[in-house]
């Protein structure tokens, strides 16, 4: 998402610094950025597809030529899926793909064609709770509100940890700086964690909470604004009497006494939210990894909504991108529960399963058992839960293939290792960030 000059002397990349004239990120580069180079002279990455032989410290890859690999991969996924039933190939979507055009372009139809229920990815250990929430309350998936960080007063912040991560699902570049911006024009900016991160230590208050306990605080506040009277929600928000009643025993007293946090600074916290000239509520990690991560990110709505800052300046607002992937269809709108999972009976979301029932679908026999993997740019031994086991499952499937650039924890089990292209050596266009950007610009880079 940064705008990037690079210097190239002999087909070499000598150079890569921050874009000073870029106006999203504004000269800002982070260790991703200038790693990209390293990462395409690395000699331990992967440059031609490999096979394995053997097992585990016996293992012996082998560099074999694009066709044969292409006609292995496909032969072992059907053969599992043929001697099966379509089920039996499982595939796992990593993180890198979000930053891939060919992957958001042309990886999802990929993956339609084989018609699986067993689809994982990192998003149920992710943001899952954002995307149900925005399906819910505002029709699609990735209608994802984002702070107007440049222009609010206040900005509350929830689990999350901006000065570490420059945003998440809020794409906003150098933003130590534009923190000492908002401190500068008279802003305030209010954390809630349980730990005294980055983004705690330069807040103008850090309140320790404890943890899983933001839905009660959050509630409460809601609460509070509207007992109070404070809220001026738009025209178009309804069922507000069903949700005073919903949250009518959300006090602030009973939430200072399940969080840590004293009643009265909820209630001045609230109060101070609510008459800001332009106030953002966000909530990430620290929300949507707890039992009730979609309470939460619903409460952050609630709280923009209600306090009459959503959908305008200095508030939280919906990004415009050049190329919306929410309005082009590239993704659903999304859906909940239309199937389960074969053993414990989780529910899918927009296609996909828990990551967390991945290892007991493959361990478990039966019909629809997983008996081949798919892996896209992913690495879920390392990611995700209960690694370990995993790693075990996967020694034991038919098949599996993987699309990586490096040998890991993940792809030491596959068959046959495909390894893309690096991201000086392809076209670029984000789909997905510039859908969560404080700032709508368009970037191609060819």
């Amino acid at each position: 998402m940064c705008g990037l000059k690079l210097t190239i002397e002999d087909g070499a990349v000598t150079s890569i610094k921050g874009n000073e004239a870029d106006p999203l990120s504004r000269g800002h580069i982070c260790p991703k950025g200038v790693a990209l180079a390293d990462i395409y002279t690395d000699p331990d990455r992967l440059r031609r597809p490999v096979r394995r032989t053997g097992t585990g410290a016996d293992a012996v890859w082998t560099e074999i030529g694009w066709d044969e690999a292409l006609d292995t991969v496909a032969d072992g996924l059907a053969k599992a899926i043929n001697e099966n039933d379509k089920n039996a190939l499982g595939i796992y979507v990593g993180n890198p793909n979000a930053h891939s055009l060919g992957s958001m372009t042309h990886g999802f139809e990929l993956i339609k064609t084989f018609k699986t229920r067993n689809k994982f990815s990192a998003s149920s250990v992710d943001q899952i709770p954002h995307m149900y929430v925005g399906m819910l309350q505002f029709g699609h998936q990735l209608l994802l509100p984002v702070a107007d960080l440049d222009n609010t007063s206040y900005f509350l912040v929830f689990g999350a940890n901006p000065m570490a991560s420059n945003g998440s699902l809020m794409t906003v570049p150098d933003f130590p700086n534009r923190v000492r911006e908002l401190k500068a024009r008279g802003g305030r900016m209010v954390v809630f964690d349980p730990r005294r991160t980055e983004t705690a230590k330069v807040a103008t208050e850090h309140h320790f909470i404890r943890p899983a306990s933001d839905a009660v605080v959050l509630m409460a506040m809601v609460n509070t604004m509207i007992t109070e009277g404070l809220t001026d929600p738009p025209a178009y928000v309804d069922n507000l009497d069903a949700l005073q009643a919903a949250i009518a025993d959300f006090t602030p007293e009973y939430a200072a006494s399940v969080s840590g946090v004293d009643a009265e600074t909820i209630r001045r916290i609230t109060r101070e939210f609510a008459a800001a000239d332009g106030a953002a509520a966000y909530g990430r990690m620290g929300l949507s990894t707890q039992g009730f991560g979609s309470i939460c990110q619903w409460a952050i709505n609630l709280l923009n909504l209600l306090s009459g800052n959503f959908d305008r300046v200095g508030g939280v607002l919906f990004p415009e991108p050049a190329i919306d992937a929410a309005k082009n269809g590239l993704l659903g709108a999304g859906h909940f529960d239309v199937w389960r999972s074969r053993v414990r009976g989780m529910p899918e979301f927009g296609g996909e399963l828990p990551v967390s029932v991945f290892r007991e679908e493959i361990d478990t026999p039966g019909e629809g058992q997983i008996k081949a993997v798919l892996t896209l740019a992913g690495n879920p031994v390392l990611s995700t839960p209960d690694g370990r086991r995993l790693s075990e499952s996967f020694a034991g499937l038919d098949f599996m293939a993987s699309v990586d650039i490096y040998l890991n924890e993940t792809t030491r089990h596959a068959d046959v290792i495909l390894p893309p292209t690096t991201a000086l050596e392809r076209d670029h266009y984000d789909l997905v960030f510039h859908m969560l950007s404080v700032r709508n610009t368009a970037r191609f880079t060819p």
